[in-house]
């Protein structure tokens, strides 16, 4: 599909009128998009978000707001970070859930829910549920992180039953259509439905009461577009000057090519490693909302938010899994900002395997231009190695992995050679030492198919 650009209307938009009450005959279901037909979506409301507000307010303590040194230094800004990692679920999809089953009747109540999610949303269902005594039925995908896994495990208890099936997170969608309809349950949407659009909407409200005015910006992670859905609805009608931007990841950019093609679409491809934001296709309800006044949208690449995850830890203290460091991550992009903004950048999620943090740093690495991968044909006698260390690196330069393609018993033999360097501007140099030296050398371009086994 080809790139269309998504920008925001200018700051002398009106606001919309409030709409009217979503019918009580709307259905809504997991991402099930063509089943609204050619029927109007149902609608979410400010009004909804205020009352979700209030639902919550017993159970769901507000998160802090915080001046980040780093970044507003780093970009001129002053920078505020929404910090949804430190509630009880470790993300804001505890605030769709609980408002979604505080607000069904008895009976529903009774049947128990049934949800499909990529992990931040089944820990939001579970914890929900669990603190009314509803039963629910979470599917997940087998990319979801296994201390994901066993975060939903612990906060549902007795009332959750964990299903893990399906690459995707849309597999896991259809697995729990098919379960409502046999089972008799409510679906509990992860972001295609005005009650838990209602209940994310509650963020961005919170943060503006925190800051104690309107901020410039605000910038929210786009998955689904829920969160994106409920802060447009409620700054729409309470402070429609303030610019939203919603930070999509490069590899799942659905609410784009939604925007762009008038409705929301499938992409031909999808990289789940930003699991939190990794929905191949948007809602009908959070594309209709994101369709009456488009946000600036910003794709933001995998390795940028790898990168913006590592600053976090290690300068800020703050654990962030990658859906979380969207935000942050895309004021590095053409944001177009004026200096001194205050901006307000929705840490959306804490829950990140600590097992993944060597991918993290290897993706980062790539971004910044100092990993690099090697195809290199060995002489195989001894000191060839020693050799290609002296003729080829520079002195910052490291070799992080070195493994035999294919032994044999010619006069050389193919080595994957991974190399770190000390600064990205070392690389032509080294190539040039490359082309210079006896040995047969192929480099591993960042975007061949060859690349995508080795990070």
């Amino acid at each position: 599909m080809g790139r269309c650009t998504v920008g925001a209307d200018g700051p002398e938009s009106r606001p919309p009128a409030e709409p009217g009450p979503t019918p009580a005959t709307t259905r809504t279901t997991v991402n099930d998009n063509d089943r609204y037909g050619d029927a109007a979506p149902a609608r979410v409301t400010a009004a909804q978000v205020e009352e979700a507000a209030a639902r919550l307010a017993d159970v769901i303590a507000p998160t802090p707001l915080q001046r980040n040194e780093r970044l507003s230094a780093r970009y001129g800004l002053d920078v505020r970070l929404k910090r949804e990692d430190l509630n009880a679920v470790r993300s804001y999809k505890g605030r769709g859930a609980l408002n979604f089953v505080r607000s069904l009747d008895p009976a529903r109540r009774e049947l128990g829910v049934v949800c499909a999610s990529a992990g931040n949303h089944a820990q939001g269902v579970a914890f929900a549920c669990a603190s009314l005594g509803i039963r629910a039925r979470i599917h997940l995908p087998r990319t979801t992180p296994r201390q994901k896994r066993e975060r939903v495990t612990a906060l549902g208890g007795g009332s959750v039953s964990v299903i893990v099936a399906g690459d995707t997170y849309d597999d896991a969608a259809a697995a729990a259509r098919a379960d409502a309809e046999v089972l008799g349950m409510t679906l509990l949407p992860a972001f295609d439905d005005p009650r838990t659009i209602a209940g994310q909407g509650t963020v961005v409200k919170e943060a503006v009461e925190q800051l104690g005015r309107a901020p410039d910006a605000v910038v929210v992670p786009v998955g689904g577009g829920g969160l994106l859905a409920g802060t447009l609805t409620w700054l729409r009608v309470h402070h429609p000057r303030v610019r939203v931007i919603g930070a999509e990841p490069e590899g799942a950019a659905s609410m784009a090519a939604a925007l762009c093609a008038g409705r929301p679409v499938d992409l031909d491809h999808l990289d789940p490693f930003v699991d939190g934001a990794a929905v191949r296709r948007v809602g009908r309800i959070t594309h209709a909302v994101a369709a009456e006044r488009p946000p600036h949208l910003v794709a933001v690449p995998e390795g940028r938010i790898c990168r913006e995850m590592l600053d976090l830890y290690q300068t800020d203290g703050i654990i962030s899994e990658p859906a979380g460091a969207l935000a942050s991550a895309a004021l590095d992009l053409d944001v177009d900002l004026p200096e001194g903004a205050t901006v307000v950048c929705v840490l959306s999620g804490g829950n990140n395997d600590v097992s993944r943090y060597a991918e993290i740093v290897e993706r980062a690495l790539v971004h910044e231009g100092r990993k690099h991968y090697f195809l290199v044909d060995f002489p195989q006698e001894p000191g060839a190695l020693r050799r290609f260390l002296d003729d080829i690196l520079g002195p910052d330069d490291d070799i992080t992995r070195f493994e035999y393609v294919k032994r044999n018993n010619r006069e050389t033999g193919p080595a994957l050679v991974g190399v770190e360097l000390g600064a990205p501007e070392d690389l032509e140099p080294m190539l040039k030492r490359m082309e210079a030296a006896p040995h047969r050398i192929e480099r591993v371009r960042p975007d061949s198919p060859l690349f995508g086994f080795l990070v």
